[in-house]
């Protein structure tokens, strides 16, 4: 049926995008399917930040199961070793730049620190919006009732 390997490092075409991951056709002729969360080593928001359909990316076989589905994998191809394959930076301006595969710890650190702040600000707003905006009720609401 197949002559994938798991574990093996191929080199594919992406074939389509969804919010959930990215469909890559490999050399066999076969479709697996990367993950967001095998795209990069960063938290990747948007997959359109670091793939586009017809785009060429090296993919290590993480699953072959009997139904056909291939999972696959783009961060972990980079992670093993051949430095030239890393991702291209993102295709929009204006968007945060995706962290390489040598990025420091305390550089990953800081940048989850930060995004993780902005996203608790943002869910303020909205929490404060849906209430009036008032924040003189939020501790009466915690203490008193």
């Amino acid at each position: 049926m197949s002559s994938l390997s798991v574990g093996s490092i191929v080199e594919g075409v992406v074939t389509g995008i969804t919010n959930f991951g990215a469909f890559v056709l490999l050399p066999n002729g076969e479709t697996g399917l990367v993950h967001i969360s095998e795209v990069a080593d960063s938290y990747v928001k948007d997959i359109h930040d670091h793939l586009q359909k017809k785009d060429k990316v090296k993919v290590k076989i993480l699953s072959v199961n009997g139904d056909g589905k291939v999972g696959l994998s783009i961060r972990r191809a980079l992670n093993e070793g051949e430095g030239s394959n890393r991702p291209a930076p993102p295709r929009r301006s204006g968007t945060r730049v995706a962290a390489s595969s040598v990025a420091s710890f305390e550089d990953k650190l800081a940048r989850f620190i930060k995004e993780s702040d902005e996203k608790q600000q943002d869910l303020r707003k909205n929490t404060d919006a849906k209430r009036g905006g008032g924040r003189s009720f939020r501790h009466y609401d915690r203490d008193y009732f």
